[in-house]
């Protein structure tokens, strides 16, 4: 059975910092590609960042987040850092074959994760 187990996020004050995990098990083959996206009460799923041969970031990271993939393990991290309220959301990894930022055509789910940045 195809799974992504996540672990990590919570509650955490402004400016600090979480690392949230996956890991990816019963796949019929390697993932090329995992990501996480997040999700704010009443708006879209976002794409956060993606890790294949290449690294992907979307615009609003700005270097405050890093996504870390053991493709040995099929596992991948993503560290938070520079949190702000703006950041608080449900978090999501995800895997696929190929790369996009739209999560539609992403075929595999966690469960999700919820991070909140208390002021």
């Amino acid at each position: 059975q195809a799974q992504l187990t996540q672990s990590g996020g919570g509650s955490v004050q402004v400016g600090g910092s979480l690392r949230l995990s996956c890991s990816a098990s019963g796949l019929p083959s390697t993932p090329d590609i995992m990501g996480w996206f997040r999700q704010a009460p009443g708006k879209v799923r976002e794409f956060i960042a993606a890790a294949g041969r290449d690294k992907y970031y979307a615009d609003f990271v700005k270097g405050r987040f890093t996504i870390l993939r053991n493709s040995t393990e099929n596992t991948v991290y993503l560290q938070l850092t520079r949190l702000s309220p703006e950041d608080t959301a449900v978090y999501y990894c995800a895997a696929n074959q190929y790369v996009t930022r739209q999560p539609g055509p992403w075929k595999y789910w966690g469960q999700g994760t919820q991070v909140t940045v208390n002021s």
